[in-house]
């Protein structure tokens, strides 16, 4: 089997990261096609998978670009960017697989450049196939169902999606766990101010900021909880970026806390690392506040107590699959009404935190399994 993994915006997303590392654990031969391989160096990645650019740069002067020319001219109007995406096309052969492993990338508008790779895919023979995907459920029509309809097959990461998908007659679906799940982790030194075992860690990200109904609400939530841990336990608090690209980057809603409760010596910031770095961190809290969907996913599978500031079905179809209900482990951030909003729903987090542990001894080993046996079903397809 060759597999081919498209398509990765680049390791600075570290959840991106996570579901490579993951996926190869499965499945250790593979190409990345990314957007942005010097930054999957950065990180490690060129260590484990063959790196590969995504989009191969068109020089006017060149013959692919005459080439695309003529063909666009006489109304191939796909000709320009299907020769810029070339290079997965040409590693392509009879014996690939194809695996599309930007789990939400159906989420955010229209995916033009997801369908034109996959059209000339198909048109090549290739299997392709949706890893570890959730998809709003209201999006499922048009050019965006067709396009679904048209995989191999669909491995849905939860049940929201999975349903949703079943509804409207995809018949080449299957429901396992996120493969980040199975991210290793790695545990470096931790820094002055890391409290093993008694620390709060924070994930806070520009894209929850853009979601809020109210201007502000969102900062104004952490801070509210932030100075409650200070003010009524003896808990530390580690500040952890997940995603750092430059256009959507955790690290300066997190710089913007730090500023403001660095004085009392009771918040750390951890710097940049890669994304087993990162877990390793996670997994050292004893609770965590997060946006990044798998910075919770690093947090469920090393079972931590965690509650998720989402705006997406990703995250509440995570919580259901994990608890059987996303409500307490799910605060939609587009419902926050007032600054102490998010401190009520980590209080309840609070309370509830043996019986959380309890149920992640008895329930998660049984789910961390489920995300081998999606490796063992791609191999069969």
């Amino acid at each position: 089997m060759k597999l081919l993994l498209y398509p990765h915006g680049g390791s600075g997303n570290h959840g991106c990261e996570a579901i490579v590392r993951s996926t190869l654990k499965m499945i250790p031969t593979a190409t990345l096609f990314s957007s942005n391989p010097d930054e999957d160096k950065r990180y490690g990645l060129d260590a484990i998978c063959t790196l590969r650019a995504a989009q191969a740069p068109m020089s006017h002067l060149s013959l692919a670009y005459w080439k695309a020319f003529i063909r666009y001219r006489f109304g191939d109007k796909e000709a320009f960017d299907r020769t810029s995406f070339r290079s997965i096309f040409q590693e392509a052969n009879s014996d690939s697989y194809a695996l599309s492993i930007g789990g939400d990338n159906y989420c955010y508008g229209v995916p033009v450049f997801i369908y034109l790779v996959n059209k000339q895919l198909r048109k090549q023979g290739i299997k392709t196939i949706l890893w570890g995907c959730s998809v709003e459920p209201e999006v499922l029509k048009g050019d965006i169902l067709n396009d679904l309809r048209s995989y191999t097959h669909i491995f849905a990461r939860e049940s929201i999606t999975y349903e949703a998908m079943k509804e409207k007659g995809i018949q080449q679906l299957s429901l396992f766990p996120d493969p980040a799940f199975q991210l290793n982790r790695t545990d470096l030194t931790l820094p002055e101010g890391f409290a093993e075992g008694n620390t709060v860690g924070i994930n806070v990200s520009p894209m929850i900021i853009k979601h809020e109904k109210t201007k502000g609400m969102t900062l104004l939530n952490y801070r509210q909880l932030i100075r409650y841990i200070i003010a009524t336990t003896d808990m530390q608090i580690a500040l952890i970026p997940h995603v750092v690209w430059n256009y959507n980057d955790d690290r300066i809603p997190l710089q913007f806390l730090y500023n403001e409760f660095k004085g009392t010596g009771r918040v750390v910031l951890i710097e940049d690392h890669n994304a087993e770095e990162l877990k390793g961190f996670i997994s050292r809290c004893r609770f965590l506040v997060a946006s990044r969907t798998h910075a919770s996913i690093a947090a469920y599978s090393t079972q931590i107590p965690t509650l998720v500031m989402g705006y997406s079905v990703k995250a509440r179809g995570i919580a259901r699959d994990l608890f059987g209900n996303e409500e307490h482990y799910v605060l939609p951030v587009q419902s926050l009404q007032q600054g102490n909003d998010l401190l009520k729903a980590f209080q309840w987090l609070q309370t509830h935190e043996d019986e959380i542990r309890k149920h992640y001894r008895t329930f998660m080993p049984g789910y961390l399994a489920k995300t081998f046996q999606a490796g063992q079903l791609l191999q069969t397809l």
